[in-house]
């Protein structure tokens, strides 16, 4: 057996410690301006190698001894049980050593005071880098490869390289993150442990109080929030089920104009809908103005509070809670449905008794995702929230505001977090052990039973003018872009575009002059960065998941589902506490808001991979590790192509939720790296209407078109009966 990818860590271990810096770069790695400004003996960038030679970082010199002890194993035999043992204690116990080491200095010299009288004061340690992650990825393949010596999963060098990579990046950025929420939750402002101060901001009035039941004030944070949540669970998913159930079981003419309208709100920045309303429904708004020249209604600021947040939140969550339905409402059985006719039920019975239950399954997650999205959503309770505070906008203020509470943050993290893991238990209970199995390999050519008429036009009367009220938004959306005041001066203009998005000729040529631009450029590069690590992490996942078995299975696959019960927010604060000391100082870098999108969609692409590997035969891997190829070949050759769609769909879906994210965005934004969502709220916050919609057309547009090209590349799947007079389809390579 082949001694290379031995060799490949070691050296990738050797280039860690004599080529790059070891510490993070202050002022970014990959501008490559530390190369002419000291390299490499200034110990801001110097390598680890040349901190020995200056006799800096002694506490650092056994990081090489791990590594230089590992070659070792060049001299010994695979089968040889030195080989294994070498491996496992040289590099488990370098990578150990590594991370105990930076978790043991601090910003302020020695993080524990034993460690202070042992070796005496020691100044401060900054944050690892590009070096140092090398060392520790060399390290760490190492030990895994000593652990496949071992036996472990078949002694499979790839796939025990695969599970410990997932697992160790899962637990730094996810676990890690997580776990900074419940030690920052128990400290006061001095990081002192205060049981005290945890319960006083825990059961505080602010977040419990029950005020809103004897006075006009709002509840508690707490109790909004859920009140608000539930309303959208709730309504989100009746309206979900009504347009699926006139795409999938009425004759209605339109159904293509119907589907269009479910991408809008996906592709659409959280908060540009509330913008939308206030244009229609605010006090200078057309439909305001419309009511009191023709009724004589004054205006007022409803639509600031409850029921304003309440509407942009149907209108955002709505499709998506139909994208869940409408295969579901599918995959109802016509043959049961036609058995029940035959035993003489009549269309509502039919309805109420066979089809809804089996759509349980569909409007538990429906439920379940209008729920988390309504807890974690930031930008349309931040513009219409008026004094009807939630617990994401409670967290930002926590965070930014005069009082920097992180103490306070954290407990309203843990909150909002408590409400969403309540969500998934619930709906876990609610569907219990019950089959709801309708799709078995037995043909079922039968005619989905005809909707109740009474049920028809309820669900007419109900989806055809919300979505009718869905195209006015989008429609005002678009033209607010265009006028110079809106509700003031309708005059048309492209004034807010040429701000946002000017292109001016200057001495040395084109000058991008618009205010936009740097935040635009920014997010399309960290949305096209994360897009393929995203799938290609949760794709390796989803692969780990279906074809290999191993110790942890289960907690495994909880590991990298637990970023979607969290809600964005709670990511945010949670990388804010965890990455702004060393080791891993991130904040304020282009690396923290890659890192958060990838974990944060990580799971849709483990769902996707798991659906389309779980299609594939388990003879494809079979026959090819029989002629020879290794776990890594046979993915490479055989698996990856067979999941293109599934690839492409995970970029995708990575790619759009990069551009619009915003409740995590906010917190991890920084000068530098400033984010398009993060920049329209900051116009929000100024009154700045007008650019605030131009600039989010022009995402909506751009989101569009990059829709529709990937739409282009992974064409349509047809799955279905050929008929007698069709073709054979052809065959298409790879």
């Amino acid at each position: 057996m082949t001694r290379r990818p031995l060799l490949l860590w070691q050296l990738t271990g050797l280039l860690g410690l004599a080529v790059l810096p070891w510490y993070a770069i202050e002022d970014g790695f990959w501008n490559f301006e530390w190369l002419f400004d000291g390299y490499p003996f200034d110990s801001d960038y110097a390598p680890l190698l040349f901190l020995f030679l200056q006799g800096e970082a002694p506490w650092l010199w056994p990081t090489a001894a791990f590594l230089a002890a590992s070659t070792y194993a060049l001299r010994r035999d695979k089968i040889d049980p030195a080989y294994a043992v070498t491996l496992l204690l040289a590099g488990g116990g370098g990578f150990v050593y590594v991370l105990l080491q930076g978790f043991a200095i601090g910003i302020d010299g020695w993080e524990y005071q034993v460690l202070n009288d042992l070796f005496g004061p020691r100044e401060r340690q900054y944050g690892m880098g590009y070096g140092a992650l090398l060392i520790m990825s060399g390290l760490f393949f190492l030990f895994t490869q000593g652990l496949a010596a071992r036996g472990a999963v078949n002694g499979d060098v790839f796939v025990v390289g695969s599970i410990g990579l997932i697992v160790v990046v899962v637990a730094i950025f996810i676990f890690f993150p997580v776990f900074h929420i419940l030690i920052s939750a128990v400290q006061d402002n001095d990081r002192v442990y205060s049981l005290t101060a945890f319960t006083g901001k825990l059961f505080s009035a602010k977040i419990w109080g029950l005020h809103c039941l004897t006075s006009t004030r709002g509840c508690g944070v707490a109790w909004n929030s859920f009140v608000l949540a539930v309303a959208v669970g709730v309504g989100s998913t009746l309206l979900g089920l009504a347009f699926a159930l006139i795409a999938t079981r009425t004759g209605f003419r339109y159904k293509r104009a119907l589907r269009a309208l479910t991408v809008l709100p996906i592709i659409t920045p959280p908060f540009v809908i509330g913008l939308a309303l206030i244009l229609l429904l605010g006090q200078s708004g057309v439909v305001t103005t419309l009511l009191e020249w023709a009724l004589g209604i004054h205006p007022s600021r409803w639509i600031y509070g409850f029921p304003g947040v309440w509407l942009a939140q149907m209108l955002a969550f709505t499709p998506i809670a139909f994208l869940v339905l409408i295969g579901v409402v599918e995959g109802v059985s016509p043959s049961m449905e036609e058995a029940a006719q035959t035993l003489r039920a009549d269309g509502w019975t039919t309805f109420t008794t066979v089809s809804l239950p089996l759509m349980r399954p569909g409007l538990a997650n429906a439920f379940l995702l209008g729920f988390i999205e309504s807890m974690a959503d930031f930008g349309n309770p931040m513009v219409l929230g008026g004094n009807f505070d939630v617990l994401s906008t409670e967290i930002f203020f926590a965070i930014v505001g005069a009082q920097n509470d992180q103490g306070r943050a954290a407990v309203l993290a843990l909150v909002l977090l408590a409400f969403t893991l309540a969500a998934f238990w619930l709906q876990r209970v609610w569907l219990g052990r019950k089959s709801y199995v309708t799709v078995t390999g037995k043909g079922d050519a039968g005619v989905h039973a005809a909707l109740p008429r009474r049920l028809t036009w309820l669900v007419f009367g109900t989806a055809l003018p919300w979505a009718a009220m869905t195209v006015v938004i989008y429609a005002m959306i678009m033209f607010g872009g265009f006028v110079k005041i809106w509700g003031r001066d309708h005059s048309l203009t492209l004034k807010h575009y040429i701000d946002a998005f000017g292109v001016t000729v200057g001495d040395y040529g084109l000058v991008w002059s618009g205010g936009a631009w740097n935040s635009f450029w920014t997010t399309i590069t960290i949305a096209a960065v994360s897009a393929p690590l995203t799938a290609g992490l949760g794709l390796l996942a989803a692969y780990l998941l279906v074809r290999q078995r191993f110790m942890g299975k289960h907690v495994f696959e909880f590991g990298t589902m637990l970023s979607f019960a969290i809600p964005g927010t709670v990511i945010g604060v949670s990388y804010v506490l965890a990455f702004n000391v060393p080791p891993f100082e991130l904040t304020g870098t282009g690396a923290i808001l890659v890192i958060s999108f990838i974990f944060r969609n990580m799971p849709v692409g483990v769902r996707a991979g798991i659906a389309s590997m779980s299609q594939l035969d388990p003879a494809l891997d079979e026959a090819s590790l029989t002629l020879g190829a290794n776990s890594w070949k046979t993915v490479q050759r055989v698996i990856m192509p067979l999941l293109r769609p599934a690839i492409l769909a995970a970029m995708v879906y990575s790619f759009v939720r990069a551009m619009t994210a915003v409740s995590a965005v906010i917190f991890l934004v920084s000068a530098e790296y400033h984010m398009a969502t993060a920049y329209i709220l900051g116009r929000v916050e100024n009154n700045d209407y007008g650019i605030s919609i131009a600039y989010s057309s022009v995402l909506i547009l751009v989101m569009l078109v990059a829709v529709g090209l990937f739409q282009l590349i992974i064409g349509e799947r047809r799955i279905g009966r050929r008929t007698r007079d069709s073709e054979p389809a052809p065959v298409l390579a790879g």
